[in-house]
């Protein structure tokens, strides 16, 4: 299983967006240096968030770092011109060598709609169109396409081709069942973000995509599903309550008063880290456990944890992330593989079985 991180570059007050573009950075270089497989930048644009351009923070981080997948997590695919989007990350996957992907959501924020002078009324058309074209250029040139929101392509030629071929496209869902059908209709990865509740309550969606997945005919096999959940990795419990809980409530408290959620606590807190919860936060042992709890339920390939987030401090998100590569990685992966040699040995004893087996 691929493991990586994602971060939205939260910007605390008092911060210059100088600083926490060095930081940034910072963070993404060290999880190179750790082998971790994925490292995942989201779009925002709002006051409390420093990235809008996740091609741009993409590019630099494609110069400074040499192994590590990089995608945005995700680009606002609905209030975005495809031309453009497929233009940059084909240029950032030249600068790192074949190492970018896309992941295209519609966004849970609406601040880039009216920016961009895009309708909310037109909230899932203009994703849908923009996505149907985004994968026609990817296909390769020439482009012929026509659509109801932008002009039409009519033999055109996009420059410059990626490395990839094709450039990955993911579809990142918080929980829409119907963005859950299309990604498999198309034949496309899924990502699932899932930031509340209890993670058995997601089990529905990823068997609604493996479902829909083989009805149109395409092979089990190649169905990919990545879950991204909030992660804090401490030296033991009490510290991620300290470090993380502060800045993770004020987050979370800040957004959910734009939303008419509840206020949050301590309590609601540690039920979210509690072993069922969707929250990802504990010691090294706590979050292996739940990232392969996860992966009982999902059989997922990849996870990405949101370590970055609110105003947790920098030294300490450092500090988690030399936890998750160093103590979190290896037991994760060495216990998937263990499981999937497992499972293909019992594969194998099946097969071998049904072939010794008197015919009727």
């Amino acid at each position: 299983m691929e493991l990586g991180l994602a971060t939205f570059a939260d910007l605390p007050a008092g911060m210059s967006p100088q600083q926490r573009m060095r930081d940034l950075l910072e963070e993404v270089k060290l999880a190179d240096e750790l082998g971790l497989d994925v490292f995942a930048i989201g779009e925002h644009h709002r006051p409390d968030y420093l990235i809008s351009s996740p091609s741009v923070a993409l590019g630099a981080a494609a110069a400074i770092t040499e192994k590590i997948r990089l995608s945005s997590a995700v680009t606002v695919l609905s209030s975005e011109d495809p031309v453009r989007v497929f233009q940059q990350f084909a240029e950032i996957d030249l600068i790192s060598g074949g190492r970018a992907e896309i992941m295209a959501g519609r966004g849970s924020f609406i601040e880039s709609f009216p920016l961009f002078g895009k309708s909310l009324d037109d909230y899932d058309d203009l994703y849908l169109e923009n996505l149907e074209l985004l994968l026609a250029l990817r296909d390769g040139n020439p482009v012929t396409w026509s659509g109801k929101f932008r002009p039409a392509l009519d033999n055109a030629s996009i420059y410059p081709r990626p490395v990839q071929d094709p450039l990955p496209v993911w579809v990142a869902v918080g929980g829409s069942p119907q963005s859950v059908v299309r990604a498999a209709s198309l034949g496309l990865p899924l990502t699932i973000a899932i930031i509340g509740g209890q993670l058995e309550r997601f089990r529905p969606l990823v068997e609604l995509y493996r479902e829909a997945w083989e009805a149109v005919g395409h092979d089990p096999a190649d169905a990919r599903i990545a879950i991204n959940t909030h992660t804090y990795v401490g030296a033991d419990e009490q510290e991620a309550d300290q470090r993380f809980a502060p800045g993770y409530l004020e987050s979370m408290n800040r957004i959910g008063r734009e939303r008419g959620w509840p206020p949050s606590g301590l309590e609601e807190f540690r039920a979210m880290r509690s072993p069922r919860g969707a929250l990802h936060a504990g010691s090294s042992e706590q979050v292996a456990e739940k990232i392969l709890h996860g992966h009982e339920l999902f059989g997922n390939q990849r996870y990405l944890g949101h370590i970055s987030l609110g105003s947790v401090a920098h030294a300490d998100v450092l500090a988690a992330m030399e936890r998750f590569g160093t103590e979190v990685a290896p037991v994760v992966r060495a216990e998937v593989a263990r499981r999937e040699a497992s499972a293909a040995a019992t594969a194998d004893d099946a097969t071998a079985t049904a072939a010794a087996a008197p015919s009727a």
